[in-house]
């Protein structure tokens, strides 16, 4: 039987360059499908990365009670007071995170990015902050320093360049990277001169807090949860950056795989077609092959390894189309509650790829079967007479 199988299937491989045309048909429609998938999920993927790893496993974030962003807390500097001399932090920092609309380098359209306002505490507190090329902003100053993905996304974010912001001309004076982290995608500037334009005198928008590891994150949460003072809650930074990214995550993957169902059923269909054509010329020498003693399996066998071959291909097309038209194309989007832009890039890992291959796979063998049944069950004599 293995023979036979392997006999039949050597000879129909042989075949193929006789059928360009309907193969050509259903490789490509199958690499269509693996390559929109991949690339879709490859985007998903460069989100949860950027987020993902955003933030320090010892680092804290302190928000207003119920809220689900910076953007949208609010605490006072009292409250800031209190934080910064608790027992578990180590070294606090206040942050105000406002939105500044920019237009895009690609489109011209204008587009929320964050404008985070530090100070000292909070760049000796952000260890990954690394600038590349410029100088640091002075305080007092409307200097702005850039993240590497925020001067590449948006128009006039240059060294020496200037953006209006709130009425206000800023000056771009440097440019910097965060270990490719969220961060990458915000402009920072002055805490004191953020607050004073945007008139935010009196309150912060996030504190950091660092603690003597990850495992003092939740004592701290308690702590702050148990004082009466205070309405505020805690989470590790990683977390918090996480669950930022879930919502839209889960729509872009959800998204992905809907259009490669969709796109799967015509490359189906397809595969489907173009093996009934190919079985059915040669529906003489495959009667004749089961007249001289070969079984249904390496009938069956011989057909799915054919459509399992072309499938393959496909799988592997699509895959390297993925990978090198999306692998490290940077994007932005909105990221969950902050409506603020963050940019990433496409991540096509070997899963991607490897789920790709799958699914060109399963494509085969739908397209496969019922040809290769029909040809096994044809009655012979019926088949021989063409």
């Amino acid at each position: 039987m293995w023979r036979q199988l392997f006999e039949v299937t050597v000879m129909n491989l042989r075949q193929l360059r006789f059928r360009l045309g309907s193969s050509a048909v259903v490789v490509v429609g199958i690499a269509g499908v693996a390559a929109v998938l991949v690339a879709l999920l490859a985007m998903a993927a460069g989100l949860q990365t950027t987020l993902g790893r955003t933030g320090a496993p010892d680092r804290a974030i302190v928000l207003r009670a119920g809220t689900d962003s910076e953007a949208a807390s609010r605490i006072g500097v009292e409250e800031l007071g209190i934080v910064a001399t608790l027992p578990q932090a180590v070294e606090a920092a206040a942050h105000l995170v406002v939105a500044a609309d920019l237009p895009k380098r690609r489109s011209g359209v204008e587009a929320n990015v964050a404008l985070r306002g530090v100070g000292s505490a909070a760049l000796a507190i952000h260890s990954e902050i690394r600038l590349v090329r410029g100088r640091l902003f002075e305080p007092g100053r409307n200097e702005i320093v850039a993240g590497r993905s925020a001067a590449a996304e948006f128009d006039g974010v240059d060294i020496g360049g200037a953006v209006r912001i709130r009425d206000a001309e800023w000056t771009v004076v440097g440019v910097f990277e965060a270990e490719g982290s969220a961060y990458e995608s915000e402009l920072w500037g002055d805490l004191a001169t953020i607050r004073s334009v945007f008139r935010r005198d009196g309150w912060v928008s996030s504190v950091r807090v660092r603690v003597a590891g990850s495992e003092r994150i939740d004592d701290l949460a308690r702590h702050v949860e148990e004082d009466p003072r205070l309405d505020l809650t805690v989470q590790s930074e990683r977390s918090y950056f996480a669950r930022q990214s879930a919502g839209l995550v889960r729509t872009i993957t959800t998204f992905g795989r809907a259009v490669a169902v969709i796109m799967a059923v015509g490359a189906a269909l397809a595969a489907l077609n173009a093996m009934h054509t190919a079985i059915s010329a040669r529906a003489v020498e495959v009667a004749t092959l089961r007249a001289l003693g070969f079984g249904t399996v390496a009938i069956v066998g011989s057909v799915m390894a054919e459509s399992l071959a072309l499938a393959a291909l496909g799988g592997l097309l699509g895959g390297a189309i993925a990978y090198l038209g999306f692998d490290g194309f940077t994007a932005s989007a909105l990221s969950g509650e902050s409506n603020l832009q963050v940019a990433f890039d496409f991540a096509v890992t070997p899963a991607l790829l490897g789920e790709g291959l799958l699914w060109a796979m399963a494509l085969g063998a739908i397209g496969g079967i019922v040809p290769a049944l029909r040809a096994a069950w044809a009655p012979i004599a019926t088949a021989l007479r063409g």
